[in-house]
């Protein structure tokens, strides 16, 4: 999984779900899918706000402290849904995939349910450990191309 460590001021539980929420925005819509079964989650949340699309400015900075700046736009998907428990589950994803952002928030909202924590992780360990496994091969890739410059001093005659 991802790193629980609260930031500064953060509750454990937080950076938690934080963690399984990037796992979900990591996820490709048919392991979410896989999850839920899993789970067992057959029953269908109730739309609290239907998965939308719509645009978000996105901001940079010239080396990464610099001033920041409009860099452009990037096209957003979020959902929200309740259980019939009450919980309440939200997702916003880069891109138009509806489908996986509903995905999301149900497993956000499964997640909400403290005896399910574990499960839900449990269930999305596929996705982090393929999420590893490219980090790792990219790490690979681009080791492979490094030059590693280094100064010889060179006598003087």
């Amino acid at each position: 999984m991802h790193d629980h460590t609260p930031s500064p001021g953060e509750s454990p539980d937080l950076a938690a779900r934080r963690a399984v929420m990037a796992l979900c925005g990591d996820a490709r819509p048919e392991e979410l899918r896989q999850a839920l079964t899993q789970l067992g989650a057959t029953d269908a949340p109730e739309d609290l706000r239907p998965p939308e699309t719509g645009l978000v400015m996105t901001r940079g900075r010239i080396g990464g402290d610099g001033r920041p700046f409009n860099l452009g736009e990037a096209t957003v998907t979020r959902a929200a849904v309740r259980l019939r428990g009450g919980e309440t589950g939200f997702a916003y994803h880069l891109g138009r995939d509806r489908a996986k952002a509903r995905l999301a928030a149900t497993l956000d909202a499964l997640w909400q349910v403290p005896q399910r924590r574990e499960a839900v992780e449990a269930a999305l360990a596929p996705v982090a450990a393929r999420r590893a496994a490219e980090r790792a091969a990219e790490a690979r890739r681009i080791a492979a191309t490094r030059v590693n410059f280094f100064t010889m001093a060179r006598g003087e005659d």
